[in-house]
């Protein structure tokens, strides 16, 4: 079963990050969050792995909050 893949990969984030908020540059908060929820779905479908999905919802559920 795949499992998601946390570890960095060749990616030049400083440029993902860029282009990130230039998608957003200009839009409404209701439209920001538009674009995100398209995108979460677009990559989702991309994925298209329920447990992979799943164990990245949980991670992402659990971001901040201490992991004792």
């Amino acid at each position: 079963m795949p499992k998601l893949e946390t570890a960095a990969r060749a990616l030049d984030y400083d440029a993902l990050y860029r282009r990130i908020v230039q998608a957003h540059r200009g839009l409404t908060d209701e439209e920001s969050a538009q674009l995100n929820a398209r995108l979460v779905l677009l990559l989702a479908n991309h994925i298209g792995d329920l447990a992979v999905l799943e164990e990245a919802l949980a991670l992402a559920s659990n971001a901040g909050q201490d992991q004792d």
